[in-house]
């Protein structure tokens, strides 16, 4: 059982803004701009991307005006706040996906990460290196307790993701969401402070 976190303080140090570009050891993580539409609309309108996603396919109004909204999501201030960046492979400056972190709780230190790739860029590791950074974010900076993602009961790519990453299956919501005519399962994985501190521990990578 994992050992309860008291060591980091009650509350995220807010307003919180990354220190951009975020590095990793092959990716940059920057905000999204209308720059990017060709990019995120190459793969953000294509039906096999979408398909366990809330959101999409895009038309290209649609991306536009979702553009303009989250490249204004540069800092998180309150609870609900959201950073939405683009994933950027640094050694051919090419966007190959976009990554999302939420503040969902603050008073409770809670966080939740999703992800969306180009799928002519899978089998390189780049979603499970960006959203690792986005935990790194999470706990590291912003000292959260708890960071989840909710996906899809039926999409297993996904699932794996999370797993590598060494996120824990906790529930299994059946026919949670009704999404393109259909009623479908809802899966949450979540990782722990305490669970980062071992996995990101000395001597355990």
């Amino acid at each position: 059982m994992p050992t309860p976190d008291t060591s980091t303080p009650h509350t995220p140090p807010l307003p919180y803004t990354p220190a951009y570009p975020i590095r990793t050891e092959r990716l940059e993580l920057r905000p999204v701009r209308a720059a990017d539409f060709d990019a995120m609309y190459a793969y953000r309108s294509l039906p096999e991307v979408c398909r366990y996603l809330y959101t999409g396919p895009y038309e290209e109004d649609e991306l536009r005006a979702d553009l303009a909204t989250k490249a204004t999501r540069t800092t998180l201030r309150e609870s609900g706040d959201i950073l939405n960046l683009a994933v950027i492979v640094q050694e051919t400056g090419q966007l190959v996906g976009d990554v999302t972190f939420v503040l969902t709780r603050a008073e409770h230190r809670q966080g939740r990460i999703g992800y969306v790739f180009h799928p002519g860029h899978g089998g390189h590791g780049y979603a499970t290196e960006a959203s690792r950074a986005l935990l790194k974010l999470g706990f590291d900076d912003l000292h959260l307790h708890r960071i989840q993602a909710e996906l899809d009961g039926r999409n297993a790519a996904s699932a794996r993701l999370l797993e590598r990453l060494g996120m824990r299956r906790e529930g299994h919501l059946r026919e949670n969401e009704f999404l393109d005519g259909e009623w479908t399962d809802e899966v949450i994985y979540a990782m722990l402070a305490s669970e980062w501190r071992r996995l990101t521990a000395p001597g355990e990578n």
